[in-house]
């Protein structure tokens, strides 16, 4: 029994949505053979959060961070406003003071007196407006104080609801097997790129140019997340915790490289940063716990310093990446007359173990980037570009195809796939978004 099979893969971290309700079969047929020949979409990931009773615990989440957020900025207005009264307090007593003798003996009053007074009153006017807003902070706290009332009433609806069923451990549980899923899923083996899911940008951060990854060793479980704003003379990596602290911009630590990069191609692969060193056809390997250069070697022949570009420049002349198969580079020579070359790199040594011949001009092409051995190239970096041809290591061949993207914000300086995770990362002027990818699969079953 045969099953060719297109899979929408998603990582467990639920940062990808898709529309997919669960498995769907969406054509069928029978081979020469009589083999049932089956086409077959994944389910995304995290159903349960699309249950209503998870809809109503997030939006009520998001009520108590709102409620949160309005206790923090009145409690620091209170402090600023208290300390204001206590700088005037030394001017209140003496204004009480001087009020209090001209009551006793209003003769004591001379005009030079009664102006010192007028001028000490005229510096207490502050205090109108921050107890004006001491009345609007009271009413505030009332309406705090109702909506910690209603979502009282709301959570105990919710408990009465779900009963003895403690539902966020059933959540747990329905992710714990979505997880199994999708990593069993994962091993069912490599496939051709079919189609390109919407856009989602996850952040806006840095310059028009620059790169964005997580690591690309398989398996892994390292989820930091790595960010290289720019593509000429670089030093600065943020490394961060999470992709959630990278959406936030926070708990990150930075690394200041040896050597400044040039491109937008780098990648990060077992642990270690592999890119392009400045003005040179020199690959780095750096790694980031011990924050040292384990090895550099030159890529023999390859172009430099915007000799040999992608469609957009910025010094795009080494493209690094890496994929199923392991460590890539994609660049080009002067003897392959700027036609792209791809060569599969040892991880440990830089070592080019073999390389191919692509044929296609490496200016005319946006970006590349390889899924299962096969380099799959754009056509533009700018709007309407399209997946336009694909060049098969396996077979030496290749074929020009068609597979559109939408390119949102219009100008796309890097664009690499993930394994791990199997999603494109792009950096498209100045947003980091990521692209779900549909690959066509044969999977043979052990009855074949």
């Amino acid at each position: 029994l045969l099953y060719d099979s297109s899979i929408l893969h998603l990582s467990s971290g639920a940062l990808y949505p898709s529309p997919e309700e669960g498995w769907q079969i969406y054509s069928s047929a029978q081979d020469a053979d009589g083999k049932c020949i089956c086409t077959v979409v994944a389910p995304a990931q995290n159903m349960c959060n699309r249950d209503p009773r998870s809809r109503q615990l997030r939006q009520l989440m998001e009520k108590v961070q709102n409620i949160s957020q309005s206790m923090e900025v009145l409690d620091l207005r209170t402090y600023r406003d208290l300390q204001y009264v206590r700088n005037t307090e030394s001017l209140m007593k003496v204004v009480d003071g001087k009020l209090k003798v001209a009551s006793e003996n209003p003769r004591s009053l001379n005009p030079k007196g009664f102006q010192e007074l007028k001028d000490k009153v005229t510096q207490l006017l502050p205090l109108l407006p921050v107890l004006e807003q001491y009345k609007a902070d009271a009413k505030m706290i009332l309406r705090l104080r109702e909506e910690v009332r209603n979502l009282s009433l709301v959570l105990m609806a919710i408990q009465e609801e779900m009963g003895a069923y403690d539902y966020e451990e059933l959540r747990q549980r329905v992710l714990l097997l979505e997880t199994r899923l999708h990593s069993c899923m994962q091993k069912l083996g490599c496939g051709k790129l079919t189609g390109v899911s919407n856009p989602i940008t996850v952040r806006a951060s840095g310059s028009r140019f620059g790169s964005w990854m997580t690591d690309t060793m398989i398996p892994s479980s390292d989820n930091r997340v790595w960010s290289m704003d720019g593509y000429f003379k670089g030093r600065r990596v943020l490394e961060y915790r999470t992709m959630n602290d990278f959406m936030k911009g926070q708990n990150f630590v930075q690394h200041l490289l040896p050597h400044p990069w040039a491109g937008t191609g780098h990648v990060v692969y077992n642990g270690s940063l592999y890119y392009n060193k400045y003005q040179s056809n020199i690959i780095i390997k750096y790694h980031f716990r011990s924050r040292s250069v384990l090895v550099q070697r030159s890529l023999s022949g390859a172009g430099y310093n915007n000799t040999f570009p992608y469609s957009w420049g910025g010094s795009s002349d080494i493209d690094l990446m890496a994929d199923e198969n392991g460590l890539w580079a994609v660049y080009t020579t002067i003897p392959n007359a700027g036609n792209i070359v791809i060569s599969r790199l040892e991880p440990q040594s830089l070592e080019v173990l073999q390389t191919w011949d692509t044929g296609f001009p490496k200016r005319s092409a946006g970006e590349s980037f390889m899924i299962c051995g096969t380099l799959y190239v754009t056509n533009s970096h700018l709007a309407g570009a399209k997946i336009y041809f694909a060049y098969y290591t396996n077979t030496s061949s290749y074929e020009y195809t068609d597979i559109p993207f939408h390119n949102q914000y219009s100008h796309i300086s890097m664009m690499d796939y993930n394994p791990r995770e199997r999603v494109l990362y792009t950096w498209n002027n100045g947003h980091q978004v990521l692209y779900n990818v549909t690959l066509f699969q044969v999977i043979k079953t052990s009855g074949d």
